[in-house]
Order: C-alpha cells, then structure tokens, then sequence
C-alpha cells in the first residue's frame, strides 16, 4: 500500500501576533510542525512533502524527518489548493493514495489517519475526508450532505447559508486523494470572498465528475484544533499535557498531581516510577523505571537509569545518570556530566562535563567541574575543581579509592592518584601519588591568653554608659 504525505505549512499566521511561523511555535518545547511530520512519518511513506510560505528557511533549519521528507514553496499565500498544486510536481511520478494534512494540527495522531485510510481503501474511494462533529461548529467548514447521507460538499463558514450553520458535522482538513483527484485542483476558481483557492472545493467537483467521495467520522475533536491565535497553542499544550501524563500512567508511572506536571512528547518513562507534582521533564529525556522525581525537578535532555532517585528542586541538563544514583537536594548537573550507578549528588552541588564512578559521593556544597572521578570516592564539603585559569579550562583526575576532606581547592591541571588522601583545608597545585597523604596547611599556632588580653584592652576603649534617670 504506497502512501505519500502533504503537510500544508505555508500559512503566515497573523492571528499568532508574533514574527515566528505559526507552525515553528512551540508546543511543550517542540514545534507544532514536527508533531506533524513525526505522526505523518509513523506511516512511513514513500514521499513526505511539507509545503512551507515566506519563512522556508527558517522552517527548513528547525524540522527534522526521514529521508522521503522534502520541502516545496507556495511563494503566495493563495489558499490551500493552491499549496497542494505546488506539491503536485513532486508527486507526478508517485501512484498511490496521497495525505493531506494541515500543518498546525499537532494532536493529530497516527492511528486516526490509519483509520483513514483503512476505510477509504475498503470503499475502494477516490477522495475520503475526516470530519467530526464540533462542540462549537462556527470557523469549520460545513459537511453537505444529502438526504442518503451521501456528501455532497464542504461548505466555508462565510460561505454558508443560516441552515448549513446549524450543521456540526464539519471537515478534519484531513484527506486521503487518489491521483486522479490531483488533476482535479486546476478546475477550482478562486473563493470571491476571500480571494484564495479553497481545496475544499476539490469535495463537490469530484462529486460532480461521478468520482467516489466519502467522509468519516473518526478520531476525537481535540485532534483537529488547528492553531491560529495564542489561546489555541495554550488549549492543545494543555491537552498534549493530558495526553502524554495518561499514556505514561498505563504504563505504570505514577503520578502525585499529573496537572501540574511538564513533560515532553519526545520524553520516555519506565514502569514504577513515580512523579511528584511540578516535574519538568523535557526534550528527549529518558527515565528508567522504579525512579523517584521529586518536587520541583527540572530535566532536559537526559537519561536517568533504573531506580535512580532525583530530589527536590534540582536541575539537570544534557547529563545521564546511573542506576540507583541519587542527586539532590538542590543540585545542579550541567551539561556534559556523567553519573555512574550509585552516586550520590547532593545539596547544592554543581557539576559541569565531568565523569564521576561508580559509588563516589560529594554530599554536599561543592563544584566539580572539567573532572574525571573514579569509584568510591569521598568528596568533602566545600570541594571545589577549579577548572578555568581566565583562558582555558583544565581537567582535574581524581582515581579510584579517593578521599578528598572539606573545603579543598584543586588547582587544574592535576592528578589525585589511586587511594590518595587529602587533608582538609588544603589547596592541591601538584599531583599527589597513589596512597600519599597531600596537606597544605600553614602550621596552626596558638598565643597563650591572647583572647583575654584583647578583652581586657577593648573593655578600656569603650565609653561609659552614661547613667539613666529613673
């Protein structure tokens, strides 16, 4: 069954009040138009054409899909059949059912277009169309039909009469053409109204030529938002949020208050995981299963093995994280930052592009950045990496069975070797052998009764009260 798809991306989009496309606006940190090409992509056809307006560039740049994925120009904005003719040199060679899809509707699943195209190739049809029925029909187009329940035609909202306007059954904007149907969009005069070419016309023309036309009722309402003002984006982000919290919760997740929780299409849990409220989960980001998120976490782009737990009001970018590891409270791990299995972050640490092995804990308060960490290594309090000389950023090595004591500065490049200590309070410049134990301390001394000479001389400096009166 040979399929080729049409995503219509060219519309300008004013109502969305700002320079972006309209379809590059961002639905839970994806753009709109490449929830599209992944849900055209799922049935992975031969050609993929994306027809794109003034920003192709841009749109270009910012959407990835498969190999048949391609992009054409509508120079001008002249409606919708005219965008599907600017596709049509690109599918002259192709045979076989071609979709049509707008470009804003980013709920729109694969299993409905299947369900599509199931049915459109069962009637054996030559044009097949989704409609729904719409809480609030006003801005759809109209499904015709007549008193056998054949369709007849799709009538624009500006274009209907006050009877066609009490109609609910209205058009998806989702088509399953035939190639005959293509040679059809000549034929389609310009809409006086608004002066475009209407591919909804395409429905009574083919009609009229004796062609087999049909529309089904599938999928829900919400699929079919189409984005065109900022109040829209928000009402389909709300729903994706819905959406994606029910898929994951099938699947076992479990979450404290799913309606306050942020994650994206492109993210993955794994059973037995539990999310605690005001959890962003972000780009694609991958959690294992049996971990625990707490409250306030944020993640990008990141991968969390199996059982980890991340605390409270921690923040992790572009890093991974090993099995049963733990980070935070109030922790931050930057870009670049690799944590085997049973680490131990804790609050307020910070670790930027750094390798830490396997069982090594920094419990608390330190930077470690540009390091290399080895297995069950002890790092003090107040540890700090210093990675940047003012020009460069140096590598601090710290090897297996380290003990590194609170408040010590590591002066990069420098190499803690195997089983090494480190005196707390001390400032590392050189590199410290295998089980030495490294100091830099200046030699404490004490000044007998000195505290209490200081008294004595302070008590002398002071003025007297003066008395008060009673």
């Amino acid at each position: 069954m040979k399929v080729a798809g049409v995503i219509l991306a060219a519309g300008i989009g004013t109502r969305m009040r700002s320079p972006l496309p309209k379809v590059l606006h961002s639905l839970l940190g994806t753009p709109m138009l490449q929830y599209v090409v992944d849900t055209m992509a799922a049935l992975k056809p031969e050609k993929l054409v994306v027809v794109v307006g003034r920003h192709a560039d841009r749109i270009r740049e910012a959407i990835r899909g498969p190999k048949a994925l391609s992009f054409v120009e509508q120079r001008e904005p002249r409606g919708t059949a005219d965008a599907l003719r600017s596709a049509a040199p690109v599918l002259r060679s192709f045979r076989g059912t071609v979709l049509v899809v707008n470009g804003d509707c980013p709920l729109l699943t694969p299993d409905t277009i299947r369900a599509l195209l199931t049915r459109h190739r069962r009637k054996k049809n030559d044009l097949s169309f989704l409609s729904f029925l719409a809480t609030n029909p006003a801005s759809y187009g109209r499904v015709i039909r007549d008193g056998r329940k054949k369709v007849l035609s799709i009538v624009e909202e500006q274009d209907a009469t006050a009877e066609q306007r009490e109609i609910r059954e209205v058009n998806s904007g989702v088509y399953a053409l035939e190639p005959r149907v293509l040679a059809l969009l000549d034929g389609i005069g310009v809409n006086p109204s608004k002066g475009e070419y209407y591919l909804t016309d395409v429905v009574h023309i083919a009609r009229a030529k004796g062609m087999a036309v049909d529309a089904f009722l599938v999928g829900s309402e919400a699929e079919f938002i189409g984005i065109n003002t900022p109040e829209d984006l928000e009402r389909a982000g709300r729903l994706m949020r819905t959406r994606i919290v029910e898929h994951w919760r099938s699947r076992g997740v479990s979450f404290l208050d799913a309606g306050s929780v942020y994650i994206s299409a492109r993210s993955k849990l794994g059973g037995k995981t539990v999310v605690y409220p005001n959890v962003h989960i972000e780009g694609r980001t991958e959690i294992g299963s049996g971990c625990t998120i707490f409250p306030n976490v944020r993640i990008v782009d990141s991968t969390i093995g199996d059982g980890a737990t991340v605390k409270d009001s921690t923040v992790i970018e572009r890093s991974s994280i090993g099995r049963n590891a733990s980070v935070g409270p109030f922790a931050h791990l930057r870009p670049g930052s690799a944590l085997e299995e049973d680490v131990k972050i804790g609050n307020f640490v910070e670790v930027k592009n750094s390798r830490i092995g396997r069982g090594t804990k920094a419990s608390h308060l330190s930077y470690l950045g540009d390091a290399e960490i080895g297995k069950h290594v002890n790092i003090g309090a107040g540890t700090i990496t210093c990675n940047y000389d003012g020009y460069k950023k140096h590598v601090t090595r710290i090897e297996d069975g380290v003990f590194i004591g609170s408040d010590t500065q590591l002066i990069a490049p420098v190499k803690v070797s195997r089983g090494a200590v480190v005196g707390a309070g001390s400032t590392i410049t050189a590199d410290v052998p295998a089980n030495a134990l490294a100091l830099s301390r200046v030699r404490q001394t004490n000044i007998a009764r000195w505290a209490e000479r200081r008294r004595k001389q302070e008590g002398r400096n002071q003025p007297k009260e003066k008395p008060t009166r009673k």
